[in-house]
């Protein structure tokens, strides 16, 4: 049996507002990541790895990064017709913006006629995870239903962050749907848990280009496939689940099975960091198997080079880049490229995104730095009580103190 022809898009428009100031210029997917990648590497690696070879990115906020990262990042060989291109918002339907994601795709109906597939996949560009989708597109095929939602168990206590679902007695078919709810009941087998909505479908092309068509009609839908789409299509009996702790990707694992991470918020984003550098991570960069690709500009080796009073440069559980030179202490930290550490400063906890520069003597504990940040000489940051630390930087409820990309922090 022949595969089935296959379109995959990406939504890549989310603003990404709680993600704050580390989405200040740029669009949330854009935003790095694990010391060398950029958010979005990690849902088009799947595609790729999975050997779906023609995506569509749906861009809309600050987008100028993230098409600059995917165009000299993801080259597919256009020989064979494969690619992966960014698509902007162009205002195809009249003079506005994505008004949700259904709309946005909606106004680019142009793109799947183009390709004419017979499924669609739909997946978030903003999210921690490996998945082999061809096990999800399978699954959905063999349903003969109009669109399969992937789901991932999560604790009920975070119902209200997801769409939730559940399902039928069978286990295959959505029988309630609900977007965020305050109080959804548990799981059958696992009271304490829920399915949660991963933001990833696959859609017979018919039912996604009627369901979309129909959605931008209703003036009073907010034209979103999780809030709008998937509901109608779970009434009229048309939407099935797929359970993505039966997904297997070939290659070591890492400690956490079906592992993702939504890393919609500044903590998250820091805890999905602290996953990588354990001595068993629960999520393994490093299965070659399944690569992560991305783009890996020319720097030269990490170097770890001598303080002072016999103090040399070293770093413990952490992850460190190319281009990075340590004089320092660096404990359970992800340094990006270019990132240096002064002589005896200290680095303990922390997520440095490119081109960070620890002065001497300074200390860093607890904190988010984005990309050029400067801390000078002797400063110290994620010491004292937040009272002091709030003078100059943000801090989040779990009291990461975050530091805007650019900022020089400044001596009290």
């Amino acid at each position: 049996m022949a595969s089935p022809r296959v379109l995959a898009i990406v939504l890549a428009g989310g603003e990404g507002k709680r993600l704050m100031p580390l989405t200040g210029d740029r669009a949330k997917p854009a935003v790095p990541f694990g010391g060398i990648y950029r958010l979005i590497d990690f849902v088009l690696s799947n595609l790729v790895n999975g050997g779906y070879l023609k995506i569509v990115v749906l861009t809309q906020y600050k987008n100028h990064s993230l098409d600059r990262h995917i165009s000299r990042t993801w080259r597919m060989s256009t020989m064979l017709g494969n690619y992966v291109t960014p698509v902007p918002a162009q205002q195809r339907r009249g003079p506005h913006w994505f008004a949700g994601s259904a709309d946005a795709i909606f106004q680019n109906l142009n793109l799947i006629d183009d390709e004419q597939p017979e499924h669609i996949i739909v997946f978030g560009a903003d999210h921690i995870y490996r998945m082999d989708p061809r096990q999800l597109v399978a699954e959905h095929v063999e349903s003969g239903l109009g669109v399969t939602v992937a789901a991932v168990r999560q604790p009920r206590s975070l119902a209200d962050q997801f769409g939730v679902i559940t399902a039928d007695d069978s286990g295959t078919k959505i029988a309630k749907f609900q977007e965020k709810p305050t109080d959804p009941p548990g799981l059958p087998d696992s009271p304490d848990e829920i399915y949660a909505s991963m933001g990833n479908y696959v859609f017979k092309t018919s039912t996604l280009v009627r369901a979309v068509t129909e959605d931008a009609m209703d003036p009073t839908s907010r034209h979103d496939i999780g809030g709008n789409i998937i509901p109608k299509l779970v009434a009229q009996g048309q939407a099935g689940v797929y359970d993505f702790s039966r997904n297997e990707v070939p290659g070591p694992p890492g400690r956490e099975i079906a592992y993702w991470r939504d890393v919609g918020t500044l903590d998250a984003f820091y805890e999905a960091h602290m996953d990588l550098i354990s001595a068993n991570p629960a999520f393994n960069l490093y299965n070659r198997e399944w690569p992560i690709y991305t783009l890996q500009d020319p720097w030269p080796p990490a170097r770890f080079v001598g303080g002072t009073e016999g103090v040399t440069g070293h770093a413990v559980e952490s992850m460190v880049s190319d281009g990075v030179q340590v004089a320092g202490s660096v404990e359970r930290s992800v340094l990006s490229p270019g990132v240096v550490v002064g002589r005896n400063a200290r680095v303990e906890g922390c997520v440095l995104l490119d081109g960070v520069r620890i002065g001497q003597d300074a200390v860093v504990r607890n904190a988010i730095l984005d990309k050029n940040v400067v801390v000078p000489d002797g400063f110290q940051l994620g010491v004292h009580d937040k009272d002091a630390d709030l003078k100059r930087v943000s801090i989040t409820d779990e009291g990461i103190r975050v530091v805007a990309k650019g900022t020089t922090l400044e001596l009290p």
